[in-house]
């Protein structure tokens, strides 16, 4: 049954306009992707928003917490953890935990073929991630963080980091 869900989002519900546009469409469309969500994540909480392009694979390991949202044109992998009132920004690029291999000298890197590293992304509780944010697979952001626009994760953030920059480093705290 997921896949039929899956086909309604990707066919259908992944076209429609922005929650956020002028239309009373918009309202509609953001219904209607968050119906078709919770029927195919692993946890969907309450009030959350999945936005125009939201992409997510397969989408059958996602946990979403209450009050969040997928940005629009973001782009998630599917086994990421998502805390409760995290605001994800436009066009964010969320890498899987998987990468090419390059370990071997003797032959091209294309055929060595993809290794899997250990881990998942999990973003906390009260997050902000900015616009066009990139984030290398597996790490971990914690909660009540800033990640600023344009930013390129490659490390975990720490509790209340307002972090920024290629790559990321800490601005300042939140609590200091």
């Amino acid at each position: 049954m997921k896949y039929f869900w899956l086909i309604a989002y990707y066919g259908f519900a992944y076209h429609l306009p922005s929650t956020y546009s002028l239309s009373k469409l918009g309202l509609l469309s953001g219904r209607i992707r968050r119906f078709i969500f919770k029927r195919i994540a692993k946890k969907c909480g309450h009030h959350v928003n999945i936005e125009r392009h939201a992409f997510f694979g397969k989408g059958f390991d996602i946990e979403l917490g209450n009050y969040s949202d997928l940005g629009i044109d973001c782009h998630v992998p599917n086994d990421i953890k998502i805390g409760d009132y995290v605001m994800m920004g436009p066009k964010c690029y969320i890498l899987p935990n998987d990468t090419h291999d390059i370990s071997r000298l003797d032959i091209p890197m294309q055929q060595q073929g993809r290794i899997t590293k250990p881990g998942r992304t999990i973003i906390g509780n009260d997050v902000w991630i900015g616009r066009q944010v990139l984030f290398t697979g597996g790490k971990k952001v914690g909660n009540h963080a800033v990640i600023a626009a344009g930013s390129v994760v490659c490390k975990d953030v720490e509790d209340y980091a307002i972090v920024g920059g290629n790559p990321i480093r800490v601005i300042r705290y939140r609590n200091k």
